[in-house]
């Protein structure tokens, strides 16, 4: 028995010895690493390399500038890791001053390590740094994190780096940099309600150390840095680099007038670029100010903002003041305009962190309604007798949520833009083009024998010929444009490049409340109950006599008064106003119930419910703020003269029904709501519940609402109807024709988004409804879908009834649940239990799914990222309040808000309806099709200069500079330019802009176009070949014959290419307006084809001198009259090429299933499609069954009702 304990024990001791040495090696492997993921599984995730100075590199980069003449500090300006690679040598993090990180777009940026030294009485770092280690492997067992740290008995040492306005601290405990945390991350609800007093100056002047500055900068750069940086830019490189190559050739006029234009299109940009960077740092800046700072026991200081540190306790002035960090209330209540952060101008109210949230984890998303956040104005504070209304700072700085926003603007993500990736690769054919023309000019020249100097000026002039320098310019032109139309419509964009989006949209999300319906609500009437059951509809309420039901419509809500006017949610405006009350403020007749009294409500006038002896007043002591997650908001009431309080509250009616007394909800309940909410109308549900009379006022603060918010008394229901803005249909209409998918978002109820929904066209009449009922695990079973069809309303609500869209319901004769025509409507939580349990079905739901209701803001975000993950462009409307983060993770998100400009969404829209979903869509399309016009003018344009240029070196001759300068400034700029004025076709059709530069029909058409270019170019040299007085140029060594008969035929020829390719590229309709209508750019063509028709039939000498062309006027007017027979038919046939043939269907459909075939097709943007095509072809919903999450089989439940009604099933 000893020996098996003996045998025992050595086992044990063996283990412990391999899992000491385990620990010692990953600790020892950590302390080696020289890479490591920062945030990890986040959207800001980084790998991280460290590196550090090595003399012996950064002696050989020295050598490396002198040799190249400094083009390498280019190369580090347009490539970052290449300081590291070139002057670093890589290390372990531990050891490195000089961090590499690259993110999730392979994008590299450099940040240096600093390094500041504290005294050992910090204790807040210590604490900080050591609670990094948690999120380590467990394996590691440091006997203390922050040993590495110490310098010394009386110091210790911080090492950190900043990355975009984020500092990462190194803990040497878990050898990995992490974010500096905050009150914001992983602080309990009862820490900051009851550890913190206030800091002293000096601990608040270490953590500034740490923190850095409470302030949002956007900095506005110099003249001179903007300057320096957008001559870095590549194209202005390769623009300094061409003009010294155009100097070097003698073209003198040329280079001048170049440079001339570049600088002043340097200048725009400069201009443009400091003038948005001071909008943006207006937006988002606050005025220096001072607030002041508690110092513990009650001691207050008033110090700059700019001060602030997470953890100091600030006093709220009485009158407001904007914030200036994210701060929670631990006394009193605020009321607050966040029109900033959410477009949303409805006064919010804020309440202190009560205590039933003690053992929470504070998250400023879960605890908003007790969060001030930082850019947000405070209206006005609330307090209770002389104490102060205070909060307690949790973030500051670019850690705030005003401060993430901003950081999303200026470091905002890579658009995946397809038409910018593959406008690089034709750039990258271009350039192989280039090759080949100088591998040619090389052979020719070296066979006529030609100075090599001169070689090598021609060969790379062609570089400059074949990749024009304006491409980039002209490729944003329509972008420019587009914005600036919408900026004089109200609609305003801080997001240019979203613009081009707009074009290729092909499903719109839209919130409900505010942005389909009307903000405002009208009061249908009220359904109280009388003897367990309603007793009709009141129209007016204030007709009730006094009692819970009307007590509960006065009270129940978080009106307040700003500036003499009743503000608030527009629901609680409606509801308060139809009772015919009065809501007063604080004042001295309060103190009848308590100083601490806030609001108090009375009938309008004395002698309608009571007698002037025993007014009724009724003061609210405590307010339960609505919160989405549990669908309703309570008061705590006490009534003058009467003895105990009552609760009050209102809510979703099925939520509201579900925690009152069974017995006092009327049993036609169910079938009165289905009535209502089926219609549309909004329905709310009122429930009261009277106190223990033992109850304090302090415990009536302190007790938390899952105690008081049951076993209630229903009261009945308020009935709203919230009508259709007049512009919704249409506007729905318009998209549908359009062949945009329309999808609802909304918090509202399941029932009343459906009615909306038909109301405003989304679902065609004819077409049916299946709500997703899916349910999540419980002790009876797995998790559950049940599939049920919608009832559908009766006949004669209002309906668009267009033949156009409305389309019949196509049922099998052999599966009569299976319809073609049908679209899902799932709730919030059906929502949740799909992405938990049956995220194989997500997919198909959301390509079905037209309704979705009861979703919280994360779900919408949700909602538009799995949309985008089948490959749909999603574009996203709403009012701001709670779709901000769906608005920013949209290809075109637009928020209705009054505010010019906010950091709520990429668009802006004055215009309070969805018809500013067209007008940006339009601009978008129009946008797009310009800057794919521009594009292919542009390569055009290089092609034609590059084959006139290889013919003339092919005969020892070139163009002169006047003809260079002529073709480049005054066709090729002019027209790049006003070819993008075009405005946005009036309707939105249902064809789609192309998406893609590659596609066999774009490149089709450009090698259509050149091959006539090179025919028609060829055929007029020849001519001139056979005339019988032609002479070829002399041989010139310098290679710089100008003044020949091949260049000047190649010249008068090639301007006519240029204005007709100009012409053929600038499509009009279906996405632009008719070329016509752009009476500049028309203007401009005609001007042109004028004047190259005067220099060829009516030639003047000083202008043939000015160009340097032979004297035309000396041969017969049949030569010139042939001339412009090829200009004219080049004309035609380009047109007839791009408008007959290239338009065409037949022609567009085989190119098509080429590549499909070719398999060129987008797998992504074909993949919504393929479930699509799945679920038409297959027996999928099945329809009045249930689906379990074990078997993910279709158990079938039919009913007999399904039956008789071919699949509908009544929702109750």
């Amino acid at each position: 028995m000893d020996t098996e304990d003996d045998n025992i024990f050595k086992l044990v001791s063996l283990h412990n010895k391999e899992r000491m040495f385990n620990r010692g090696q990953n600790g020892y492997n950590r302390l080696l690493a020289d890479h490591t993921y920062l945030n990890k599984d986040t959207e800001e995730e980084f790998l991280c390399y460290g590196y550090r100075t090595d003399q012996c590199k950064e002696a050989v980069f020295l050598v490396l500038v002198v040799l190249t003449g400094g083009l390498v500090l280019l190369l580090l300006q347009w490539r970052p890791q290449m300081v590291c690679y070139l002057r670093k040598r890589r290390c372990s993090l531990s050891h490195a001053d000089t961090i590499l990180l690259q993110d999730t777009y392979k994008q590299y940026s450099i940040a240096s390590i600093e390094e500041k030294t504290f005294p050992q009485s910090c204790q807040f770092l210590k604490d900080f740094v050591s609670s990094g280690t948690q999120a380590v492997d467990s394996d590691y067992e440091s006997p203390a994190d922050t040993s590495g740290l110490i310098v010394s008995q009386e110091e210790f040492k911080l090492r950190y780096f900043d990355h975009q306005h984020v500092r990462y601290l190194w803990d040497r405990g878990s050898q990995v940099f992490s974010k500096l945390k905050d009150l914001s991350e992983g602080t309990k609800c009862v820490n900051i309600q009851e550890s913190f007093y206030g800091l002293s100056a000096r601990e608040q002047n270490q953590k500034q150390l740490v923190y850095g500055e409470n302030s949002i900068e956007v900095e506005v750069k110099s003249y001179w840095r903007l300057f320096i940086e957008e001559v870095m830019n590549p194209f202005y490189v390769f623009q300094i680099a061409s003009i010294i190559l155009w100097l070097c050739d003698q073209y003198y006029y040329y280079a001048a007038c170049i440079l001339f234009i570049s600088l002043m299109s340097i200048g725009i940009s400069l201009y443009e670029t400091k003038r948005q960077s001071k909008t943006l740092h207006d937006m988002v800046s606050t005025q220096a100010q001072t607030i002041s700072v508690c110092r513990g026991e009650e001691v207050y200081e008033d110090v700059p903002t700019g001060k602030l540190v997470p953890g100091d306790v600030i006093a709220i002035p009485q009158h407001g003041c904007v914030m200036t960090c994210d701060a929670v209330l631990i006394t009193g209540t605020c009321i607050v305009n966040e029109s900033m952060l959410t477009g949303e101008s409805v006064p919010v109210t804020k309440t202190p962190m009560t205590h039933q949230e003690d053992e929470e984890v504070y998250s400023p998303d879960n605890h908003k309604r007790h969060t001030l956040f930082s850019g947000t104005h405070i209206l006005q504070t609330r307090f209770y007798g002389n104490s102060k209304v205070k909060a307690v700072v949790v973030r500051t700085g670019f850690r705030t949520a005003k401060g993430e926003l901003v950081r999303a603007i200026l470091f905002p993500k890579p658009l995946d833009m397809k038409f910018y990736r593959d406008a690089m690769k034709f750039i990258l054919f271009l350039g192989c083009m280039a090759a080949l023309g100088m591998t040619y000019s090389i052979i020719i020249y070296v066979k006529q024998g030609i100075y090599p100097m001169k070689i090598v000026v021609r060969v790379l002039d062609i570089i400059t010929i074949i990749v024009p320098p304006a491409l980039p310019a002209a490729m944003t032109v329509g972008t420019v444009f587009a914005q600036s139309r919408l900026k004089k419509k109200g609609i305003y964009c801080i997001s240019p490049p979203r613009i081009n989006f707009c074009g290729r949209l092909d499903v719109f999300c839209f919130d409900k409340t505010g942005t389909l319906t009307e903000d405002g609500l009208d009061m249908l009437g009220v359904l109280p109950i009388k003897n367990a059951g309603f007793c009709g509809v009141v129209d007016d309420p204030s007709t009730l006599e006094v009692g819970p039901f009307l007590t509960c419509m006065a009270t129940c809500h978080s009106l307040t008064v700003i500036d003499g006017e009743l503000s608030g949610d527009p629901l609680d405006l409606i509801m308060f106003n139809s009772t015919k009350w009065v809501l007063e403020e604080p004042g001295k007749d309060t103190s009848k119930f308590d100083t601490i009294m806030p609001t108090v409500v009375r009938p309008c006038t004395k002698d309608t419910f009571t007698s002037s002896e025993n007014p009724f007043e009724v003061g609210i002591i405590r307010q339960f703020t609505f919160s989405s997650s549990v669908q309703r908001m309570s008061v705590i009431t006490r009534t003058l003269s009467e003895d105990g309080m009552q609760l009050f509250c209102k809510g979703a009616p099925e939520k509201i029904a579900s925690l009152c007394q069974q017995d006092t909800v009327p049993h036609e309940f169910h079938d009165i709501l289905h009535r209502y909410t089926i219609q549309g109308y909004r329905v709310i549900a009122l429930a009261h519940k009277k106190m223990d009379p033992k109850l304090t006022w302090h415990q009536a603060q302190r007790i938390s609402r899952d105690k008081v918010e049951f076993n209630m008394t229903f009261l009945g229901m308020i009935v709203l109807q919230n009508k259709l803005k007049p512009e919704t249909k249409p506007a729905i209409h318009k998209l549908r024709e359009a062949r945009i998918r329309t999808v609802m978002v909304t918090g509202d109820m399941i029932q009343t988004a459906i009615s909306v929904a038909r109301n405003c066209g989304m679902i065609p009449i004819k077409d049916r409804v299946i709500i997703i009922e899916a349910s999540p695990p419980d002790a009876h079973g797995p998790a559950n879908i049940k599939w049920v069809t919608a009832e559908t309303p009766d006949e004669g609500t209002d309906y668009y009834t267009d033949s156009d869209y409305l389309e019949d319901v196509h049922i099998d004769l052999e599966n009569p649940h299976k319809m073609h025509n049908f679209h899902f409507a799932v709730s919030g939580q059906a929502f949740a239990v799909l992405t938990t349990h049956f995220p194989e079905y997500i997919p198909r739901v959301v390509v079905k799914g037209t309704v979705f209701a009861r979703m919280s803001p994360d779900q919408k975000l949700q909602l538009i990222e799995e949309l985008q993950n089948i490959g749909y462009n999603v574009g996203m409307c709403g009012d701001g309040a709670n779709d901000c983060e769906a608005l920013k993770a949209a290809h075109a998100g637009i928020s209705l808000s009054e505010a010019e400009a906010s950091v709520a969404a990429p668009f802006t829209s004055s215009i309070p309806n969805i018809e500013c979903v067209i007008r940006v869509m339009r601009e978008g399309r129009a946008a797009l099709v310009t800057s794919f016009g521009c594009f292919k003018y542009m390569a055009l344009y290089s092609f034609i200069q590059y084959v006139s240029v290889l013919i003339l070196y092919t005969f020892d001759a070139n163009l002169a500079d006047m003809q260079f300068l002529y073709v480049d400034l005054v066709i090729t700029t002019s027209v790049a330019v006003l070819m993008g004025y075009s405005g946005a076709y009036h309707k939105l059709v249902p064809q789609r802009p192309p998406g893609s530069l590659v596609k066999p029909s774009n490149l089709l058409s450009i090698i259509a176009q050149i091959l006539l270019v090179i025919i028609f170019q060829i055929s007029a040299f020849l001519y001139l070949h056979f005339q019988p007085w032609y002479k070829p140029a002399p041989k010139n060594l310098d290679a710089d014959n100008t003044h020949c008969w091949e260049t000047t035929v190649i010249f008068l020829v090639s301007t006519y290419q240029y204005i007709a390719s100009a012409f053929v590229f600038s499509k009009g309709p279906p996405f632009r307006e008719p070329i016509y209508k752009n009476v500049p750019f028309l203007l401009t063509l005609c001007s042109l084809f004028a004047f190259s028709t005067y220099l060829l039939m009516l030639p003047f000498k000083p202008i043939l001198d000015f160009f340097n062309l032979m004297e035309l006027h000396t041969k017969s007017v049949e030569f010139r009259s042939v001339l412009l027979a090829f200009s004219v038919g080049f004309i035609f046939a380009a047109c007839l090429l791009e408008y007959l043939i290239m338009d065409v269907k037949c022609t567009k459909k085989c190119l098509n299933s080429c590549s499909h075939c070719c398999g060129n097709g987008d797998e992504k943007k074909d993949h919504y499609r393929k479930i699509q095509n799945e679920i038409q072809l297959s027996n999928w919903p099945p329809i009045g069954q249930v689906t379990y999450a074990s078997l993910n089989e279709p158990h079938v439940e039919i009913e007999e009702e399904l039956m008789r009604s071919q699949g509908a099933i009544l929702v109750n």
